[in-house]
């Protein structure tokens, strides 16, 4: 299915390698042309984030200027207000259309709270979902109605995902790089060195706006 895209958002404050080889092995294990960075404008289920959106997405801009495959999307930081998938994943299959290949990608930690985000039924509906497995979270140690709920959605090969526009949930392992923006945030804070840990570019972005540093 030509088209085929799927859906990687987050507060990325800052973006960070982690993102970006998650994203890269999403593209390849799901075989979809595009895959999308969505930051959020107001995550409604984790702490707000300390830089401003405008910051965010620019560091998102400078992360991934040569990686193919790889563009953002800043629908939820122009509506503003809190940023529910459910209506990001409707406004972007008004404009695929039907039959294109949609995915939602999120990390099982997520995953674990999914039955509390707002009308967290009505996403397959629109979308395939995606689950990362992370370690400490296992994926059947979910409330029961969720676990009833996703069991006939579960399909082994990710490539399933391609034939058809929603409605199936698949696994996919991806390299776990030992990196969190909260430890990046916090190294800053404390005046240590982060080379390595997200592109120079970024960092340099960092150093002049003087971000995650507590006067």
């Amino acid at each position: 299915m030509s088209g085929s895209l799927a859906v990687y958002g987050g507060t990325f404050d800052p973006v960070h390698y982690g993102h970006l080889r998650s994203a890269i092995e999403i593209r390849q294990a799901l075989s979809v042309d595009t895959v999308c960075l969505v930051p959020s404008y107001m995550p409604p289920h984790r702490q707000q984030p300390d830089s401003t959106p405008e910051q965010r997405l620019e560091m998102l801009r400078l992360a991934i200027d040569e990686h193919a495959g790889l563009r953002i999307d800043d629908r939820e930081i122009k509506r503003k207000g809190p940023s529910f998938m459910v209506e990001t994943l409707e406004s972007i299959r008004q404009e695929v259309g039907s039959d294109v290949s949609l995915s939602l990608v999120l990390g099982s930690d997520a995953y674990a709270i999914f039955n509390e985000w707002r009308r967290w039924q009505d996403i397959v509906d629109i979308a395939h979902l995606v689950v990362l497995e992370r370690p400490g979270y296992a994926l059947d140690d979910v409330p029961q109605s969720l676990r009833d709920w996703s069991m006939p959605r579960w399909v082994e090969s990710p490539q399933e995902l391609l034939k058809t526009a929603a409605g199936k949930m698949t696994r996919l392992k991806v390299t776990q790089l030992e990196i969190s923006a909260s430890m990046i945030r916090n190294q800053i804070n404390v005046g240590l060195a982060i080379d390595y840990l997200l592109p120079e570019k970024v960092q340099d972005y960092i150093r002049r706006q003087k971000l995650y540093s507590t006067p």
